[in-house]
């Protein structure tokens, strides 16, 4: 069975489903082809930008929109032994929203797709996988999919691989991936919140570790950063032993650590830093972290994904429209993105090197690093770092003549 779109879009996350709402909105055939059942994951990307809340604005949306259940976060703040650093002030960025939104990523999605199902040229296909690339000529010409009725085939004019850091498009395609390297995976897990508890904080820096606390209303969303390759020995040492070191890290969750039952109930992050040398192919295109794999320094890897969506279709809904698929034209979306993911990846890998790293091999400074001691001193300087976290090196914005949906 042959199914035929302009642009078929494989995988709904972030980038993949705010790409189908624009380019639908443009009035361009769009097929999503999504693999999961359904949105519902635990410890994915949950952060909205302030950034991305413009879009959210500029597409007539706002307002619906964090009418969702969220958290509103205004400043950023660490804490290096027993003192509390604020490093990041939103509220004076220039955008209607100053402050970072704390979403659950299936409500965002699903709030997307909803939206994107009001354009008629939308689809959007669950549970269905993509197994392979069509080629012809050695040009992309669409995808070979597995769905519940058996094997599909999608022909496109342009197929844009928005799957994610582990992604099939880009394996199968044969793009060549720059590595970067990371010095640290995460352990995800969830902790019940009380009332009584502190403040959310950004990062918890001791004792040769890192533990981050997201707010998430009824309980916390923690991340516990560990050395790259260390997974099994802390394994091996078991749930009680880590269940401790968490208590240690934050005392007044001592009380519920054994919320945490089996290392089921921890997921493992695995990071990695890279990016394509080429993020296209004649027919191909991707995006998002199929293009360039963040690091979770900074919580900034949603936003540069969702920021490559508004440029695609800024760049190729004309050529789409137009039965077109140029190779100038997926240039040209590389080299508006590739230079603020060049940027943003170096200072994360800079973060991982100076910060990071000598944290997780136990280094402990004996006082605050100069740069949180000029944060803690002049609050003007939190500036920065907002500006970069919260909209980032080059923030993109839907093309005029916005469609209210």
């Amino acid at each position: 069975m042959v199914e035929r779109c302009a642009c078929c879009i494989v995988g709904g996350g972030p980038a993949g489903m705010m790409l189908g709402l624009l380019l639908a909105r443009a009035g361009v055939d769009v097929l999503v082809i999504e693999k999961h059942a359904d949105f519902l994951r635990d410890f994915r990307g949950d952060t909205i930008h302030p950034s991305t809340l413009e879009v959210m604005h500029e597409l007539g949306m706002l307002d619906d929109f964090l009418a969702l259940p969220h958290q509103e976060v205004r400043e950023l703040h660490t804490q290096v032994g027993d003192v509390r650093v604020p490093v990041a002030d939103f509220t004076h960025l220039p955008t209607r929203c100053k402050f970072v939104a704390f979403m659950p990523q299936w409500d965002f999605l699903d709030f997307l797709a909803a939206r994107a199902a009001r354009y008629p040229p939308f689809r959007l296909w669950m549970r269905a996988e993509v197994t392979g690339l069509l080629e012809k000529a050695g040009r992309v010409v669409g995808v070979e999919v597995m769905t519940p009725e058996g094997p599909r085939e999608v022909r496109a004019n342009l197929v844009i691989g928005a799957d994610g850091r582990h992604s099939v498009v880009r394996a199968k395609a044969g793009l060549e991936v720059l590595e970067f390297g990371a010095p640290m995976d995460v352990l995800w897990f969830r902790l019940s919140r009380h009332q009584d508890d502190p403040v959310a904080s950004m990062g918890r820096f001791g004792d040769g570790r890192i533990f981050v606390l997201i707010d998430r209303g009824a309980y916390w969303q923690c991340g516990y950063v560990i050395a790259k390759g260390t997974i099994d020995p802390i394994r091996r040492q078991g749930i009680e032993a880590f269940r401790e070191s968490i208590a240690r890290m934050a005392s007044f969750l001592r009380d519920r650590v054994g919320e945490l039952r089996n290392w089921a109930d921890v997921s493992l992050l695995t990071v990695r830093v890279d990016r394509l040398a080429r993020w296209y192919r004649p027919g191909l295109l991707c995006i998002g972290d199929a293009a360039h794999a963040m690091s979770p320094v900074g919580g900034v890897g949603i936003n540069l994904a969702l920021q490559d969506a508004v440029a695609a279709a800024n760049l190729l809904a004309a050529p789409l429209i137009d039965g077109r698929s140029r190779v100038e034209d997926l240039a040209r979306v590389q080299r508006r993105r590739e230079m603020p993911t060049r940027v943003t990846q170096w200072l994360q890998v800079q973060a991982q090197k100076r910060v990071i790293a000598p944290v997780l091999a136990g280094a402990a400074p004996t006082r605050l690093p100069l740069a949180l001691r000029l944060l803690r001193r002049f609050a003007i300087l939190r500036r920065i770092p907002a500006r970069l976290i919260g909209i980032g090196v080059r923030p993109e914005h839907v093309k005029a003549p916005a469609l209210r949906g």
